[in-house]
């Protein structure tokens, strides 16, 4: 997902590594303690820009406030659930891909909308002001912006946001 994902952890280094090991990741810090998680949520927004915490305890609760969008396990303790922005319901770590492939979705609508958008009346409404066409047609066209962005927008529904893992069966 063109994403870098790194492991933070309070397990111990054996646990971690075996972890990590099954999922891909390299990027491994076991033994951290909660101030310690908050701290490489620092250290990364700093090596990397915008960074996303993904936990469920309460010790994840400083990283999660630190991080620039924190995501609980809906299955975690309240602390975690109240600390963080995003709360994913299911307790499974698909659902946070889901999560990643729709928000990226919504930003693609929300960019095709907004060009639609200033299109429509970046071109009409000017044609119409200056006398270049009859203002009955600028309304017609913001009108029909609206109905191009509400129908774009609608589309959203219909996007593929399940990890292609899941589709394999």
């Amino acid at each position: 997902m063109g994403l870098h994902v790194a492991m933070i952890t309070g397990d111990n280094e054996r646990t971690a590594r075996t972890v990590a090991e099954r999922l891909g990741i390299s990027d491994i810090a076991a033994s951290i303690l909660p101030e310690g998680k908050a701290k490489a949520v620092r250290r990364y927004q700093q090596e990397h820009g915008t960074v996303v915490f993904v936990g469920d305890g309460i010790n994840d609760a400083p990283a999660l406030a630190q991080a620039d969008v924190g995501i609980a396990i809906g299955t975690g303790t309240d602390i975690a659930i109240e600390t963080s922005d995003v709360t994913l319901v299911r307790g499974e770590l698909g659902a946070l891909v889901e999560a990643v492939n729709l928000s990226r979705a919504t930003f693609r609508k929300i960019r095709q909308n907004l060009f639609w958008a200033f299109f429509y009346n970046l071109i009409m409404v000017p044609l119409a002001i200056m006398g270049w066409m009859h203002p009955l047609l600028a309304e017609i066209a913001m009108a029909t912006s609206s109905i191009t962005v509400v129908t774009n927008a609608n589309l959203l529904r219909r996007t593929e946001i399940s990890p292609s893992y899941a589709k394999r069966g």
